[in-house]
Parts: structure tokens; sequence; C-alpha cells
């Protein structure tokens, strides 16, 4: 008979793969009696995970949704499926994912066996995503991202290569603090131990980041939270165009089409708002141009102007007017 740690998370996974199990097959699966099962079920239950008892005849075990998310077991099919996924939301441009994505990622990765991450690995390598071109969305290493982020979460100081937006190479040494996903780029913000400052660094201009074994305590940011300190730091970071515009559509029919990219609010029937942040004006301007719906610009002027330069080069794509029609 198995011992009792594994005999529990074995009956987990049977709880996690049906909805409903009766007693008796529940106690057969695990060759115990049902006594044991009992026993098992209060463990869990000790643990954090919600098992719901049916009594009578036809009598049975659920698990059901809890106050908080306990640890889930998973098959290594599905490990490979959530670490591709998690991988996708790191690249996601829907607000609060990206960030929550990575998090979960170092999580998985941390613990997941070597043959297991080769299989993500391949898979990773091996998918094209078939996105819009956006320019601010600079192509990162997961990797890479992934031990950023368990630094972070473990205060472990942190050596990495760096190219500046000059061009020039260096080698820093830092404790790193946050990373945030800022308008599709991402950044760790850190304290550098040569420059004795805090600084925010590009991730997809950071190389070879490793973790020295060094722990260290925690500093002040000189900032509200990390994403401001990005915000309002010289390191390069983006200062963002907000577009809004009044679009001649129902709601519904624009979040399908943009919706990924955009916040999209009803007016009525069939006018809708819809808002954007780039850190380029030109992909906005393709997204709303997909739509085949008629819009006005709200702001930023820039945009509108923007508009009617890209409309001056369209109508002079049609070539000299014929000789009979001057």
């Amino acid at each position: 008979m198995a011992n009792t740690g594994s005999r529990t998370l074995r009956l987990l996974s049977l709880l996690q793969t049906n909805r409903y199990w009766s007693g008796a097959d529940l106690a057969e699966r695990l060759g115990v009696s049902a006594r044991t099962l009992r026993r098992d079920i209060e463990r869990l239950r000790e643990l954090g995970y919600p098992v719901e008892a049916h009594r009578g005849v036809d009598g049975g075990y659920q698990l059901g949704a809890g106050a908080a998310l306990p640890p889930l077991v998973i098959s290594d099919e599905e490990a490979v499926a959530l670490a591709v996924g998690l991988q996708a939301g790191a690249r996601s441009a829907v607000e609060g994912i990206a960030e929550s994505s990575v998090r979960a990622l170092a999580k998985v990765v941390q613990v997941m066996p070597a043959r297991l991450r080769r299989r993500v690995e391949a898979l990773h390598a091996m998918t094209v995503p078939a996105e819009w071109g956006v320019p601010g969305a600079a192509e990162i290493d997961l990797g890479a991202l992934t031990t950023l982020a368990l630094t972070c979460r473990d205060s472990e100081r942190l050596r990495f290569s760096y190219t500046a937006a000059a061009g020039q190479p260096t080698e820093r040494h830092v404790e790193p603090h946050r990373l945030v996903c800022l308008d599709r780029r991402w950044y760790l913000v850190a304290y550098d131990l040569t420059r004795h400052d805090w600084r925010t660094f590009r991730v997809d201009r950071l190389g070879a980041p490793h973790g020295t074994g060094a722990r260290f305590g925690p500093r002040d940011l000189p900032a509200a939270d990390a994403a401001a300190f990005v915000r309002a730091g010289p390191a390069g970071a983006p200062q963002p165009y907000r577009v809004e515009v009044l679009v001649d559509a129902g709601a519904e029919a624009v979040r399908e089409r943009i919706g990924r990219w955009s916040t999209v609010e009803e007016v009525d029937a069939g006018h809708c708002r819809v808002r954007m942040t780039a850190d380029s004006l030109d992909w906005p301007i393709m997204a709303l141009g997909g739509l085949d719906a008629d819009f006005r610009v709200l702001g930023p002027p820039e945009l509108f102007d923007r508009i009617t330069r890209w409309g001056a080069r369209f109508h002079r794509a049609r070539g000299p007017e014929p000789e009979a029609a001057r």
C-alpha cells in the first residue's frame, strides 16, 4: 500500500479529474477502506482543499470552490500546456495579465522536471505567433524573464550584461526589486551596486542574467511603486500616446476586432468609445483602419495629423489622373 503522503496526492489527483466520485469508487481506486478514505479526505481539508461530502446510498465526494486557491496536482501534459499558456500571457497586451503570467511562470518552471522544460522550450521555439506587428513589443527571452522574477522574489543579487540605448555594453551587479510590464515592454527596477543608485533596465537589452546566491535586505524605492519609477525614469522608458476615438460601430463588433489591444466602451447601439495606449501612432491607425467603420479622433492631436499624412499618401498611391478626367 502507498504511504499516506503519496496516497493523499493520488486522492487529490482523482478528485480533480472528475466532478463527482462515489465513496466506493474512490476507495477501490486507492485500495483502501472507507474509513481510511474518510481520514484522507479530512487530511485534504486540513491542507485547504474544499472537499464536499454527499451522504446517503449514492454518497460520495467532490472538490468544491474554496475561499483561496490551494496547491494543484497536474499531469505532465497539463504542466506543459500551463507553461506555454503563461508564456503567451507574458506577451499579452491585456492590462495586468503579463506581470501575473510571469510570476506564475516562475513558480511553474522552478519545480518543473528537466524533461518537461525541454518540451516547453521546444514548443516555444517552434511556434510562430500570428499577431499584429506592434512596434513597442520588443522580443524578450522568457528564460531570462523567469530568472529575473525569481531573483526579485527571493531578494537575490543579480549579475547580467546590459546594452544601453547608445549601444555601449556594460556589466551590471544589482539588487533586483520588481519587474514592470509597461506599454508592451518589460523593465527591471533594481538598485545598482556599482553606481549606488536605483536604475531601470529594459529586459530586451539585458543578457545572461544569473543569481549570485547572495541575499539582500529591502531598500526604500524613491517612488510610489515600481511602475511609477519606470514612468518617471530617464532610462529609455517610453512616453506613450493615449489614443481615444469615437467609432461608428457597435461595441461588441469592435471588441471582436481590436478588443485585445484596446478598451472599448459602449456609447449607444451604434457607437462606441475606443481607448488605446501605444508608443507609436502607426499601429492604432492600422487597427482602426481595419474596422471598416467611420471614426472620429478625440485625442491626441498628433493622431489626427498622422492620419491626415497617411490619407494623403494613400491618395497619391492612385497615381496620376487620366487625361480625360482633367
